[in-house]
Formats: C-alpha cells, structure tokens, sequence
C-alpha cells in the first residue's frame, strides 16, 4: 500500500513539474513592453458621427460646428479654454523676475517676431475664430476651432490672413462627420510650418515627418511603431504633456524619453552612467533637418528692397527662400549635426519692453539654464537661430513691429515697407515708447531636438565625442573629457601611474624568481 501510494506521489510531482516547466516565463514588463502592447491595438469608436442628426446638416459658419461639437461633448470646450494651445499666455517662474505671465502676447521671438498687432496672420496656428486685436474671441467657446485637431478627413485647412477661419471652400459637413482621435497630420499642419513655412523654426519637425520612414524617425515610422504625436505627448482633459521653451521657462510637464524607456535603457553599464549627464537624445539624433532644409539666419535688416516698385523673391535651387522683400536674406542647410548645450530644463526670456544690458554680443532670446556644475543639467541638442532684427538705440528695447494689415497706410511694414512706420504703429500696439530710430540688433534662439531619431546602429559613437580633433563637444569647455582634452596633471599622473605599475609587476616579478618561498623551494 505504501509502495502505491509513493508511485501515485512520485507521478503528480512528476506532472505538475512538468506543467510548470510548460507554462509561459512570467517577467517583469517595462514601460516600453507596455507601450508596445498599447499601440499594438488598434482604435476603435463605438461612436459615427456620420448618423448623429446634429451634424446631419450644411453648416453656414465654424462656429456652428463647434456648438455641435458641445452639445454632446459638454463640459469639453472649458478644459480646452483652460490649455495652452488656447491661451497665448501662462503664469510661469523665472529666476530674476518671479511669477510672470508668459506667451505669443508679451514674449518676442527671432523669426517674424511677434503677435500682437499682426493677430490675422498668425492665427493660421491658433485654434480659434476670429482672433483679432481686442481679443475677444477667448470668452466664447463657439469660437474653439474643434476641427483643427479633430479632423480625420485630412482635407481640413485654416485660409492665409483670415483670424484662424478655415479655408471657405471646405465642407464642414464632412469634416465635422469624420472626426476622432488626432493624428500626426492634425499636428503637423500647425508644428511642421510654424515659422512661416515648412521646417522654418524647429529642424526636426518638417513636412517629411508625414510619413516617414525609420532613417527619419525611428518612432514615427510607417514601416515602424509608427507612433502618432500623442502617443508621447499624452494628453488629459486637453493638456498635453510638452512645451516648446521659445515660450516655456518652468521644467514642468515634459514628455521625456523616459517615460518609456526608463532611466536605464542600456545593457552596458557604461552607457547607462552616461545617462546622469548625457540627453538620450545627444546620442541618439546624431542629425536633424534630415530631408529639408531648416531656417538658420534671417537678416531684417536687408528687407524692404523692391524692383519695379513691386516686392520680390529669390529662391535657392531646393527652393528655399533667401530674399524676401517683406522678411529680408536668409540662411538655410539641412542634415546638419546639432550644437550642444548644458539644459537644466529651465529657461529665461526677453519680454516685450525689456532693455538691452549688453548691445555688443548677440541677444538669446531663450536663454537655456545649465551648467556642468548643475545636478539637474544635462548635455542636449539644439540648433541655434541667428537673426538680425529691429532694435531701437535709445529706448534700448527690441522693436515689435507692425507687419500685417489688410491694404496699405495703415503702417504695415508688408505694405508700406517703412521701418520706422511700422515701428511707431507696432509699439503703440503694445503700448510701449519708440524714439523714432530704427537700428538692428543680432539674436539668437535656442531650439531643442527632440524628433528625428535615429535607430540605435546609427547613434553616435563614442568616438565622434571622445577625439582631440573635431569632437562633437567640443564647444563644453567646463569639465574633463577622456580623449578630448589635455590636462598635464592628469596626463602626467596617469602615465606616471602606469610606468610605475609595470616596475612593482617586474620588481614582484625578480623578488619572487630569486627569492622563492619555502614550500616553493622543497617542491623544486
């Protein structure tokens, strides 16, 4: 009976052993396994929008979209009036000046510099209706533009110069029974032309990024993971993670590399450590601007010039614009290698009516807090702007010019082409003095990379930063780098190190040969 019962044992222990070996390793997810398993499935919406009666009708205006958009998404237009991509300002933190308002109202950019006055033609990129001078647009929620990140047609398109209208030829019946989830082109329309046109202001956000492939942008890829943009830039009741730092001063509600990929990505060690002090993206967006050309100088003070009495253009052979009549020369190059920089994820601002301390060295813009001293600093990529833009010598301010208008004599320097004309209108639209002089000042903007990631076979290798002679860094001159730099203490000591390393090796060496120990001497 014993003999039974011990077999019968013997045998379940076999099998569940066996059951066991069988079953599926159960590991330990990361972020990035997770992300994988979330974009793997794909959307779908119980919702069609095609058979809502709502939208079963022509609609004479985008407002009346937008109303039947709330009438079922209710409580949704508040969450959008209280984001960014609303509001042209927000309260932030900037070391010096306190709690300030910052945004397109009082900041002043290198590119076509401002906002205020020139309202019509930048709303292009503004998700509302009827953005004008006074305003007034931001207290009616029927003038959100639903639309513009909604639209899954594709055909959705804001007119040039009309208060961020769309184009007057679309259906907004179709548009507004085709809508969800937004898609990279929703972004990019507005992210991948700011500036003015295509790759004018970020570098690693042109047309390309459509639908690129995985030598552009290994994320986004089509044949790829082919990531949407709020895939990383999550979003909550209309806030997304993000913020551009041509605005931004405060290192709150990034979207980071890490969210997905942890703090130790690595299977090496060595490239982990790195990590501490190294941007994932220093090594992994070895270059950007990869398919166009990107905007690096502009030079207003060239602008203005005329044949025949009429404004003009002349365009290199990609067809990138390099005069202006209304902006003035430019500067373009593409596949470029990033300029690198210490970033703590804070930054300062020139605001509209700040004096000028130091008139001689070129004006940032957006200063970018770092230091290798700094615990939270980090080495990142950025490209550098550099422009030449209005400056009046007296004051001691940036002049923010009067650029748009609707027909000529109203002092808009694209009509009238009259410096100090513009100037005068432009100031008093802020509300700021002029003295009557126009001069020209150099600027420069930093803007950080962050797209167009490479594969991992491409990132840079060690060598391209650890070399005396072009080393990517070599423009960070505040600590040691192996390889880089030449310091004779350290050069010294180490080779004085080594040298006497190898004499205790040979010393140790003679000693143990003539003076062998006891056990050594009777196994001989």
């Amino acid at each position: 009976m014993k003999k039974i019962f011990f077999i019968i044992t013997l045998i379940a222990l076999v099998f569940a052993s066996s059951l066991i070996l069988l079953m599926p390793k159960q590991t330990d997810l990361t972020p990035l396994d997770i992300l994988k398993r979330r974009l793997s499935k794909k959307d779908s919406s119980s919702a069609d929008h095609t058979k809502f009666a709502v939208l079963q009708k022509d609609f004479s205006s985008p407002q009346q979209v937008t109303e039947a958009c709330i009438s079922c998404h209710n409580e949704r237009h508040k969450e959008v009036m209280n984001s960014s991509h609303w509001n042209w300002e927000r309260d932030g933190y900037v070391e010096g000046r306190g709690i300030v308002s910052i945004g397109k109202k009082n900041a002043i950019n290198n590119f076509c510099i401002g906002v205020e006055g020139n309202e019509q033609s930048c709303a292009k990129c503004h998700i509302g209706f009827g953005v004008a001078d006074n305003l007034n647009i931001y207290t009616d929620a029927n003038n959100i533009d639903c639309m513009v990140c909604h639209d899954n047609t594709e055909t959705y398109v804001k007119a040039n110069e009309k208060s961020g209208y769309p184009d007057s030829k679309l259906n907004l019946s179709n548009i507004a029974q085709h809508v969800g989830k937004s898609k990279r082109s929703n972004c990019g329309v507005c992210h991948f032309y700011g500036g003015g046109g295509n790759n004018v202001k970020h570098g690693d956000l042109d047309k390309s990024m459509f639908e690129p492939s995985k030598d552009v942008d290994v994320h986004m890829a089509v044949d790829g993971m082919n990531l949407q943009c709020a895939s990383c830039h999550v979003t909550k009741k209309h806030k997304m993670l993000g913020r551009v730092y041509s605005l931004s001063s405060m290192n709150q509600d990034r979207s980071t590399c890490e969210q997905c990929h942890s703090e130790n990505p690595h299977n090496e060690t060595i490239l982990n450590e790195h990590s501490l002090k190294v941007a994932c993206q220093t090594c992994h967006i070895p270059f950007y601007a990869k398919v166009n050309s990107t905007k690096m100088e502009w030079d207003w003070s060239t602008a203005g010039k005329l044949k025949d009495g009429q404004p003009y253009e002349e365009d290199d052979s990609l067809g990138n614009h390099t005069y202006l009549s209304i902006k003035g020369s430019f500067k373009w190059d593409r596949n470029l290698k990033p300029d690198y920089i210490w970033f703590n994820g804070t930054a300062e601002h020139y605001l509209l009516g700040d004096k000028i301390k130091d008139t001689l060295k070129p004006l940032a813009i957006n200063e970018l807090n770092g230091s290798y001293k700094d615990k939270n600093s980090k080495i990142i990529p950025v490209k550098i702007h550099k422009a030449k833009q209005p400056f009046d010598p007296v004051t001691g301010m940036l002049i923010q010019p009067k650029l748009f208008a609707d027909k000529s004599g109203e002092g808009a320097f694209w009509k009238d082409f009259d410096w100090v004309r513009a100037s005068d209108v432009g100031m008093k639209d802020v509300n700021l003095p002029f003295s009557g002089k126009v001069s020209f000042i150099n600027t420069i903007m930093y803007w950080p990379v962050n797209h167009m990631v490479s594969t991992k076979e491409k990132a840079v290798q060690c060598v391209e930063c650890h070399n005396r002679k072009d080393s990517r860094l070599k423009g960070l001159n505040d600590f040691y780098m192996p390889a880089r730099d030449y310091s004779p203490v350290i050069e010294t000591g180490g080779t004085a190190m080594i040298i006497l390393t190898l004499f205790g090796v040979i010393v140790h060496g003679v000693l143990r040969i003539k003076f062998p120990r006891k056990g050594e001497k009777k196994n001989g």
